[in-house]
């Protein structure tokens, strides 16, 4: 119970995406698309992509995305590269997700920032670098992408490339967790349960542990149950009104 569980980091592989679009949409779209507009690019490449008042078309999709990319749209750059990280509609290539993922992220495109970052991380399409790693995984969090703070708490936890420094993995694992991201409140947890960076503070280790919990983290699940067990009634009534408070607070 005193060591950390560092979940595995996956790629994400979701298309930037909306809801339903209208034949009237579509048309609109087409048209300014064929007219050499980025938006509209994009536009047509999200609805190929997911099959949205279109049949579900990759190479469609492809084709229209690369189209807004090579004008400089930053959603379309990555949306490419997940694409040629994927293999949809496209030989699968991690030299090629590279490139696009580089380009978004040079426009400070979070999500483009963070997948670069574990290209880096993994080793894919690029040497396995994990200076590089951090730096992007930085200007991500920077940016407020929970995922790469989460995973900038890890680097300073782990002492990875930067100096190990509780108090920093706390301050990383702490904005990433307040904006609900299950694996940063189960480490934030942790550290409390165990004075890593803060005082030791069962209060709040179970108050995180708790909403890591209603996400579905067995292990927040099953240190919750244990850590109950050395905590008194008022402690635990504590740490459940604290609980509501933030749930309260997060839902305004």
């Amino acid at each position: 119970m005193n060591k950390l569980l560092l979940p595995l980091i996956f790629l994400c592989v979701t298309l930037t995406c909306f809801g339903q679009a209208t034949p009237e949409q579509i048309k609109e779209w087409q048209q300014a698309a064929e007219q050499g507009d980025a938006a509209g690019q994009f536009n047509l490449g999200v609805i190929y992509g997911n099959g949205l008042g279109v049949p579900e078309d990759d190479v469609e999709a492809v084709k229209w995305f690369r189209k807004a990319a090579e004008q400089g749209d930053a959603k379309a750059q990555f949306n490419l590269g997940v694409i040629y990280e994927s293999g949809n509609g496209v030989p699968e290539d991690d030299v090629e997700a590279v490139k696009w993922f580089r380009k978004a992220a040079e426009q400070g495109q979070a999500e483009a920032l963070h997948n670069l970052a574990l290209m880096y991380d993994y080793g894919n399409g690029v040497p396995e670098d994990d200076v590089e790693a951090v730096k992007w995984y930085r200007k991500a969090a920077e940016q407020g992408y929970a995922r790469a703070q989460y995973n900038l708490g890890v680097a300073y936890y782990e002492g990875n490339v930067v100096p190990k420094d509780d108090v920093e993995a706390v301050k990383w694992f702490r904005k990433a967790a307040e904006q609900g991201d299950a694996k940063a409140q189960f480490n934030l947890g942790a550290m409390y349960n165990n004075g890593n960076g803060v005082p030791e503070d069962n209060v709040f280790a179970y108050m995180w542990w708790n909403q890591a919990a209603a996400q579905g983290t067995e292990e927040a699940k099953q240190n919750k149950g244990i850590l109950s067990k050395q905590m008194t009634k008022e402690q635990i009534a504590e740490a459940q009104k604290l609980s509501r408070e933030w749930l309260a607070k997060r839902s305004k």
